[in-house]
């Protein structure tokens, strides 16, 4: 339980922040050996549950938001800013959402154990987060994007798929990269978030057996919900306020930090 706890509070903090939750999950399991002993059916709950909680995070938190971008794309559609930037969510969601289906578990199963690639991923991507947004214009915001731009940050998720890319990390810095400013690049990408991970969550329910493996870890599932939840809330804030006034170093020196640890366990 304590392991599913720390992997929960892991989670919720790397799933927003660009470091990559799915390189720090398999690092935590695998090179710290935290939570390599929980059996499948417990991940499966837990990871649904952390898909839960995320989700829940992003939809209280931008709750406001998401009802003036549904209302108005449905009724107003692009003559709307708000309608335009609901319909650049659904554009920017199409690419991502079809690699998912068809490369995910493809990528999962190639990628997981190869431990160097995640930590050349770490380091690499970090450094070129850093570099997009110390030199990137900032002379845009979300009212001057227009549809190349959404699609443009849609095709950067598919990179996400990848551990060690980070979804987030990606997403913002192609926007840095198409001059928008920080704090809209991520705002832009908490956005996007919300349909990757409902289908996400989706996907993973489909799953044979799956609601009754959640009804025989019910406590492990719940705790996941909450502890996912309140992890990811506290980041958004983060994040949207730390971009206001500082760039991405602090996370490529954790990234390069995080991958030089990984290929020292390699060797050792």
């Amino acid at each position: 339980m304590f392991e599913i706890i720390l992997l929960a509070i892991i989670q919720g903090i790397a799933e927003f922040l660009p470091i990559s939750s799915s390189a720090h999950l398999i690092i935590f399991r695998d090179v710290f050996n935290i939570g390599s002993k929980i059996t499948n059916d417990i991940a499966l709950s837990f990871d649904i549950a952390l898909h839960f909680g995320t989700l829940l995070a992003i939809v209280i938190y931008f709750f406001k938001d998401f009802i003036n971008l549904i209302i108005n794309g449905l009724t107003k559609g692009p003559k709307n800013n708000d309608g335009k930037l609901f319909w650049f969510i659904v554009l920017a969601t199409i690419p991502a959402g079809i690699a998912g289906v068809l490369f995910e578990d493809v990528i999962d199963n190639v990628i997981r154990g190869e431990y160097l690639i995640i930590a050349l991923a770490l380091a690499i991507v970090g450094i070129i987060i850093y570099l997009i947004d110390y030199y990137s214009k900032r002379n845009k915001n979300l009212k001057d994007m227009n549809y190349i731009d959404a699609l443009i940050i849609g095709f950067s998720q598919i990179f996400a798929l990848i551990p060690g890319f980070s979804r987030s990390g990606t997403t913002i810095a192609a926007g840095r990269a198409l001059k928008l400013d920080r704090e809209d690049s991520a705002k832009f990408s908490f956005y996007l978030s919300a349909p990757v991970v409902l289908g996400a969550s989706l996907l993973t329910l489909m799953k044979d057996e799956t609601i009754t493996i959640i009804s025989n870890n019910l406590s492990i599932f719940l705790i996941g919900i909450l502890i996912s939840f309140i992890t990811g809330l506290l980041c958004i804030e983060f994040l949207l306020k730390y971009l206001k006034k500082h760039d991405f170093k602090l996370f490529m020196w954790y990234r390069l930090i995080l991958a030089i640890i990984v290929i020292i366990w390699l060797f050792i």
